[in-house]
């Protein structure tokens, strides 16, 4: 696939933030059709991705899946922002997620909670759980709260458990992103199909919602500048953006 990758050395003018899995990814065909779509347009479409996987995993499916190197890249749910042609991590970011983070803790409330299994990660930035439904995922939640464990829950997909440093999730380090790297009256849109991404699709930009969307995001009601793609994957963001961007 080729794509022209914009530079984030100015201030960015056009962006895609998009979730990986089931979202970017997923639709080969549609996914071709919206990067030619980009490389026709005068001014670049900066790309960021925003995924739940951290750094390696992520790397691996750009390489698998032989996708554009992102302009920047959020991981772990919001708990990672990497930037510059380098993708080097942001310090700034990276030291608001570990300021009053206990990531023991979180691991020590959910010691014994039947039907959560906790998923093995390379560092803690996050601290992350397979739940047997949303019981178990709730019963987590109260407990940690009961014990004022400052932290961001989210349960997606019926059985992921993510608990982030409070005030992380993707929609606060998009936030962070736009603020830093894209100026004032960019054409921004956002993109996801789960859960997790539902924060960042509700922080004001025009959002879509593809047609593959987990059910949990039926939820969210209609509002001005959410948009439900009747595509799937990459061509529902095409959808988008040619809805509101032409």
């Amino acid at each position: 696939m080729t794509y022209t990758r914009c530079c984030t050395v100015r201030k960015i003018r056009r962006l895609l933030a998009t979730d990986l899995d089931g979202t970017f990814v997923g639709d080969e065909d549609g996914l071709r059709e919206l990067l030619r779509h980009y490389d026709s347009l005068q001014e670049p479409v900066a790309l960021v991705y925003v995924t739940g996987r951290h750094r390696k995993s992520a790397d691996g499916l750009i390489r698998e899946e032989g996708l554009p190197a992102p302009d920047i890249l959020i991981t772990d749910v919001g708990t990672a922002v990497f930037t510059g042609p380098g993708l080097e991590e942001d310090e700034v970011w990276k030291e608001k997620m570990s300021g009053g983070w206990r990531p023991d803790a979180v691991a020590e409330a959910a010691r014994g909670i039947p039907g959560l299994s906790r998923q093995d990660l390379p560092d803690d930035r996050r601290v992350s759980f397979y739940s047997d439904g949303p019981a178990p995922a709730e019963a987590l939640h109260e407990r940690l709260s009961g014990e004022s464990i400052p932290h961001t829950f989210i349960f997606s997909s019926g059985r992921d458990v993510d608990i982030l440093p409070e005030g992380g999730g993707k929609g606060e380090a998009l936030r962070y992103v736009l603020g830093q790297y894209v100026e004032a009256g960019a054409e921004i849109l956002v993109a996801g199909d789960s859960g997790n991404d539902r924060d960042m699709l509700l922080i004001g930009h025009p959002a879509v919602i593809v047609s593959n969307a987990q059910p949990e995001l039926a939820e969210i009601a209609a509002r001005e500048g959410l948009f439900r793609a009747t595509r799937p994957c990459a061509g529902g963001i095409l959808e988008a953006w040619r809805h509101f961007y032409g």
